[in-house]
Protein backbone atom coordinates (compact mmCIF):
# COMPACT_ATOMS: atom_id res chain seq x y z
CA UNK A 1 0.00 0.00 0.00
CA UNK A 2 2.79 2.29 0.59
CA UNK A 3 4.40 1.43 -2.60
CA UNK A 4 1.04 2.66 -4.57
CA UNK A 5 1.17 5.69 -2.44
CA UNK A 6 4.93 6.72 -3.59
CA UNK A 7 3.79 5.73 -6.76
CA UNK A 8 0.61 8.15 -6.97
CA UNK A 9 3.21 11.03 -5.68
CA UNK A 10 6.51 10.45 -8.17
CA UNK A 11 4.51 12.83 -11.16
CA UNK A 12 4.98 15.50 -8.25
CA UNK A 13 8.24 14.83 -6.87
CA UNK A 14 9.51 14.82 -10.24
CA UNK A 15 8.80 18.61 -10.70
CA UNK A 16 10.55 19.46 -8.00
CA UNK A 17 13.88 18.27 -9.56
CA UNK A 18 16.46 21.27 -9.48
CA UNK A 19 18.78 21.18 -12.39
CA UNK A 20 22.58 21.02 -11.32
CA UNK A 21 25.25 21.50 -13.94
CA UNK A 22 22.92 20.90 -17.03
CA UNK A 23 21.70 17.68 -15.13
CA UNK A 24 18.16 17.02 -13.69
CA UNK A 25 18.55 16.44 -10.39
CA UNK A 26 15.95 15.06 -7.61
CA UNK A 27 16.40 14.39 -3.93
CA UNK A 28 13.87 12.75 -1.77
CA UNK A 29 13.58 11.23 2.03
CA UNK A 30 10.79 8.66 1.62
CA UNK A 31 8.99 7.77 4.83
CA UNK A 32 7.40 4.36 5.71
CA UNK A 33 9.36 2.21 2.69
CA UNK A 34 12.30 -0.23 3.17
CA UNK A 35 15.26 -0.96 0.74
CA UNK A 36 13.57 -2.70 -1.69
CA UNK A 37 10.67 -0.13 -1.88
CA UNK A 38 13.45 2.40 -2.73
CA UNK A 39 13.95 0.46 -5.71
CA UNK A 40 11.01 0.32 -6.93
CA UNK A 41 9.62 3.57 -6.41
CA UNK A 42 13.61 4.90 -8.02
CA UNK A 43 12.42 2.95 -10.95
CA UNK A 44 8.95 4.94 -11.27
CA UNK A 45 10.84 8.24 -10.47
CA UNK A 46 13.49 7.31 -13.27
CA UNK A 47 10.65 6.65 -16.08
CA UNK A 48 9.08 9.73 -15.21
CA UNK A 49 12.12 11.99 -15.13
CA UNK A 50 13.65 11.51 -18.39
CA UNK A 51 16.98 12.18 -17.73
CA UNK A 52 18.66 13.11 -14.47
CA UNK A 53 19.61 11.51 -11.24
CA UNK A 54 17.75 10.14 -8.02
CA UNK A 55 18.93 10.34 -4.85
CA UNK A 56 16.41 8.56 -2.67
CA UNK A 57 16.98 8.17 1.30
CA UNK A 58 14.73 6.73 4.17
CA UNK A 59 14.94 4.88 7.58
CA UNK A 60 14.32 1.63 8.36
CA UNK A 61 15.27 -0.70 11.08
CA UNK A 62 16.87 1.49 12.77
CA UNK A 63 19.35 2.18 10.16
CA UNK A 64 19.84 4.65 6.82
CA UNK A 65 18.82 3.18 3.41
CA UNK A 66 20.17 5.49 0.49
CA UNK A 67 19.78 4.96 -2.88
CA UNK A 68 21.15 6.26 -6.47
CA UNK A 69 20.16 6.21 -9.69
CA UNK A 70 21.52 7.99 -12.85
CA UNK A 71 20.05 7.43 -16.29
CA UNK A 72 21.69 5.33 -18.70
CA UNK A 73 23.04 8.42 -21.08
CA UNK A 74 24.09 10.36 -17.95
CA UNK A 75 26.55 7.32 -16.58
CA UNK A 76 29.47 8.53 -18.99
CA UNK A 77 29.38 11.37 -17.15
CA UNK A 78 28.65 10.33 -13.46
CA UNK A 79 28.26 7.33 -11.79
CA UNK A 80 25.46 6.48 -9.21
CA UNK A 81 28.89 4.64 -7.03
CA UNK A 82 30.72 7.88 -6.85
CA UNK A 83 27.60 9.84 -5.40
CA UNK A 84 26.34 6.92 -3.24
CA UNK A 85 30.36 6.40 -1.39
CA UNK A 86 30.35 9.88 0.24
CA UNK A 87 26.65 9.93 1.33
CA UNK A 88 27.23 6.61 2.47
CA UNK A 89 29.59 7.82 4.78
CA UNK A 90 27.80 10.75 6.18
CA UNK A 91 25.57 8.08 7.98
CA UNK A 92 27.61 5.60 9.15
CA UNK A 93 28.31 3.29 6.54
CA UNK A 94 29.33 1.83 2.99
CA UNK A 95 27.36 0.49 0.10
CA UNK A 96 28.08 0.13 -3.92
CA UNK A 97 26.18 -1.09 -7.56
CA UNK A 98 26.25 -0.78 -10.30
CA UNK A 99 26.92 2.78 -12.89
CA UNK A 100 23.20 3.30 -13.40
CA UNK A 101 22.10 1.96 -9.46
CA UNK A 102 23.96 1.77 -6.16
CA UNK A 103 23.05 1.04 -2.79
CA UNK A 104 24.16 1.85 0.62
CA UNK A 105 23.08 1.48 4.53
CA UNK A 106 23.87 2.77 7.48
CA UNK A 107 24.31 2.93 11.51
CA UNK A 108 23.57 6.54 11.56
CA UNK A 109 19.76 7.05 10.84
CA UNK A 110 20.07 10.78 12.32
CA UNK A 111 22.41 12.13 9.97
CA UNK A 112 20.66 10.95 6.54
CA UNK A 113 18.93 14.56 6.81
CA UNK A 114 23.01 15.74 6.72
CA UNK A 115 23.58 13.20 3.53
CA UNK A 116 20.57 13.76 1.58
CA UNK A 117 21.25 17.83 2.06
CA UNK A 118 25.31 17.37 0.92
CA UNK A 119 23.80 15.22 -2.50
CA UNK A 120 23.27 18.36 -4.80
CA UNK A 121 26.28 19.52 -3.98
CA UNK A 122 28.42 15.80 -4.23
CA UNK A 123 26.90 15.48 -7.84
CA UNK A 124 28.06 19.00 -8.65
CA UNK A 125 31.58 17.65 -8.46
CA UNK A 126 31.05 15.01 -10.03
CA UNK A 127 29.85 16.70 -12.98
CA UNK A 128 32.78 18.80 -12.59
Amino acid sequence: MRGKLHAGRSGELVSQAREVAGVKVLVHKAEGIDGKGLREFSDRLRDKLGSGVIVLGCESGGKANLLVAVTKELTGRIKAGSIIKPLAQMVGGGGGGRPDLAQAGGSQPEKLDEALAAAEQIVAEQLG
